[in-house]
C-alpha cells in the first residue's frame, strides 16, 4: 500500500501554538514572529459586534498585543482546539480552530471567553506564518 503524503499539519499547529504560547508567556516578539511582515488581523466580539481592526502589518500586530498584555493583571491561557485545515497547498493553508480563553488570578481560574480563529497561512522558506487572522469571541472579557 502506498504511503499517504505528509501534510504540513504539525508545522501549522506549531505556528498557531507558538502564537498562543507567546501571549500566555508575555512574549510579544514570539507572537509577532508567527505573522508575516504584511499580515492583517481583525476581531469581532459577539454576533452583532463591529469588526475591530484591521491591524495591518507585523508591527501593528506586535503593538496590539503589547498594549493588551500591558493592561492585564491576570495570567491568560489560550487553549486552541478542533483545528481544521480547510484548504492546503504546498505553500498556503486555510484553517479554523476553536479558542477557550482562561484567566488565572487570585488563586482562581475562570473562563473569560470562547470563540474561534480563522487563519490564512503561507509558507516562507521552511516556516509557516500567519498571513491573515480573524478572531471571533463569543463574549467580551
Amino acid at each position: 500500500m502506498p504511503e499517504a503524503p505528509m501534510t504540513a499539519r504539525a508545522e501549522i499547529e506549531n505556528t498557531l501554538g507558538r502564537a498562543a504560547w507567546g501571549y500566555d508567556e508575555n512574549d510579544v516578539d514570539l507572537i509577532a514572529a508567527q505573522f508575516t511582515e504584511t499580515a492583517t488581523m481583525t476581531m469581532q466580539i459577539g454576533r452583532d459586534g463591529d469588526t475591530i481592526g484591521p491591524f495591518d502589518g507585523r508591527e501593528a500586530i506586535h503593538k496590539l498585543h503589547a498594549d493588551s498584555l500591558a493592561a492585564q493583571t491576570d495570567q491568560r491561557r489560550h487553549n486552541i482546539s478542533n483545528l481544521v485545515i480547510v484548504k492546503e497547498t504546498a505553500d498556503s493553508a486555510s484553517t479554523t480552530s476553536n479558542l477557550t480563553l482562561l484567566s488565572v488570578e487570585g488563586g482562581a481560574i475562570r473562563v473569560l471567553s470562547s470563540g474561534w480563529y480563522r487563519d490564512e497561512l503561507v509558507k516562507q522558506g521552511d516556516t509557516w506564518l500567519i498571513a491573515s487572522r480573524h478572531i471571533y469571541l463569543d463574549l467580551p472579557y
